[in-house]
Order: C-alpha cells, then sequence, then structure tokens
C-alpha cells in the first residue's frame, strides 16, 4: 500500500470560523424546531454527525456543552436557551392576560 492510500483516509480540515459557522447553524436549527441541528447539518455541509458532535463537545466556537446523559446544556447556548424559555413564558402569561381582556371587552360591546 503507497503513501497515498494512507492519506486518502485523512479528511478535510477545517478552519476555526467554519467549525463557528456550522456549530452556529446547528444551534439556529436547533431554537427554531427544537432538535435536528447535527442532523441538518451534516447533510448540508456533507460531515460526519460524530465529526460536529466532537466540535460541539470540545466547545469549538462557542458551542454547546452536553452532558453525558444529555440533558443539561451549558456555555453562552445555555444562557441562550433559558432566556428563549424565559422569554416564551413572558409571552404565554401576556397571551393568557390578552385573552381574558378581549372576552371582557366582547362581552362589554354585546352588552351595547
Amino acid at each position: 500500500m503507497s503513501n497515498s492510500n494512507i492519506n486518502a483516509a485523512k479528511g478535510r480540515r477545517y478552519s476555526t470560523k467554519e467549525k463557528a459557522d456550522i456549530i452556529a447553524f446547528v444551534d439556529k436549527v436547533n431554537a427554531d424546531k427544537g432538535r435536528g441541528g447535527q442532523s441538518a447539518a451534516s447533510k448540508k455541509y456533507k460531515i460526519s454527525p460524530l465529526t460536529i458532535s466532537s466540535w460541539i463537545r470540545s466547545g469549538v466556537g462557542g458551542g454547546v456543552a452536553v452532558s453525558a446523559g444529555g440533558a443539561s446544556v451549558a456555555g453562552p447556548i445555555g444562557k441562550k436557551l433559558s432566556k428563549l424559555q424565559a422569554l416564551h413564558d413572558q409571552i404565554a402569561r401576556s397571551e393568557r392576560d390578552l385573552a381574558k381582556l378581549k372576552a371582557q371587552f366582547n362581552s362589554l360591546k354585546s352588552a351595547l
């Protein structure tokens, strides 16, 4: 076997910026859909999901740090997810309050 065959087994090298961009894509898909970012990035960029997972675990580009159980999220994305959850809760409360106000409005309007 020649050296060229051995070197052929090595994959493409990605710059830190490319890794960060791909992880940002993963984070965006996960934020939009709740999950599936790694799979989408794997298909879009033609990269192994294991490679992307390795980048995320290593914290490349400020990505996600996932515990062994996969449940806890740390780092910048964890803070963003917490903020998103708080905003979601606030929106839900506001929508309930708005529904009550609309019901009162409609009740008074129909009484005219």
